[in-house]
């Protein structure tokens, strides 16, 4: 049986999660995948991770760096191995709902759309286990509802959802997009390429993914406390909007900016208040400043749910 679908699994030191994630895709109800997972330069068991399921079952195979090369790297080496129709991602941490391979299959079989992005749900750490929240307001506008063959003109909140693992794509959408390297979150610029460059794109309420918070807090995305990470944070978001922004998708900056101004910045301005580092406070102070300087800013309503909702 031809596999239809890649589903590129990055990961360094998660050997911890890495079983999880490779086991929610062997249950998947669409068994037509095959899986291309990296080893990002780990120092634990990762590998050995990775090695024992290739062995169990020939729909993984394994690349290996010997050195960390990032997230982004890691996953550019995996695409110039995709040879199947559709590529998606899967971050070794996180795991994916059963039907969720089917699900979009299904959808862009149905659509012809360049890809078609899903809900997500954060799985948080609570007495022992990780446990599986709700769809968050941001991604549920996002998300929801299905629509099918849009454009970002038609539907400009669908810019909040910027994580590649909520996305199944055509492979062929891939041929002129690759993922920045040796920066953190890498996402946020190739996902607004990708809704401005695509013909259309779907949007499915459908929950694709759990999105692991480490209770360990080892995750990039919980160390914005960082002045680096902040530094490749703060870039990511104004590099987003500068694709919307060439692009002509008004409406998606205004979208983002309300949406920043609601979730990223009261975070970010609590962290700052109590940081040591005035370069911390600065750096933040000069991202705000540019977003004033936007056209957009002054009619970007932040939305206080947003907000309120932060506390799952």
């Amino acid at each position: 049986m031809n596999p239809l679908v890649t589903m590129i699994v990055p990961g360094r030191d998660i050997a911890a999660f890495a079983p999880a994630a490779l086991a929610s895709l062997q249950a998947q109800t669409e068994g037509r995948w095959r899986a291309l997972l990296v080893d990002d330069g780990s120092h634990d068991d990762t590998g050995a991770v990775f090695a024992a399921a290739a062995a169990r079952d020939t729909r993984f195979e394994v690349l290996s760096h010997d050195e960390a090369r990032g997230l982004g790297a890691a996953r550019n080496v995996a695409l110039d191995r995709v040879d199947t129709p559709f590529v998606g991602f899967l971050d070794g941490d996180d795991e994916l709902t059963p039907h969720a391979i089917e699900t979009w299959l299904r959808t862009l079989e149905e659509s012809g759309s360049d890809f078609a992005a899903a809900a997500y749900v954060r799985s948080r750490l609570v007495d022992g286990a990780y446990r599986a929240g709700r769809v968050q307001p941001w991604v549920a506008a996002a998300t929801a509802p299905r629509r099918l063959g849009v454009t970002l003109a038609e539907h400009p909140r669908a810019s909040a959802n910027i994580v590649a693992w909520s996305k199944l794509s055509r492979s062929s959408l891939w041929d002129r997009l690759r993922f920045p390297e040796n920066v953190a979150y890498e996402d946020q610029v190739v996902a607004q390429r990708m809704y401005t460059e695509a013909r259309a794109f779907d949007v499915i309420p459908d929950v694709a993914v759990h999105w692991r918070v480490r209770g360990d807090g080892s995750s990039i995305t919980q160390g914005k406390s960082q002045l680096p990470v902040l530094h490749d944070y703060l870039a990511a978001l104004l590099g987003g909007i500068d694709v919307l922004v060439a692009a002509g998708q008004h409406d998606a900056v205004r979208a983002r900016i309300a949406l920043i101004l609601a979730m990223d910045l009261p975070s970010l301005q609590t962290i700052a208040s109590e940081h040591p580092d005035p370069a911390y406070g600065a750096a933040l102070d000069a991202f705000e400043t540019s977003l004033r300087a936007l056209p957009e800013y002054d009619d970007a309503t932040p939305d206080p749910t947003t907000a309120e909702a932060l506390a799952w």
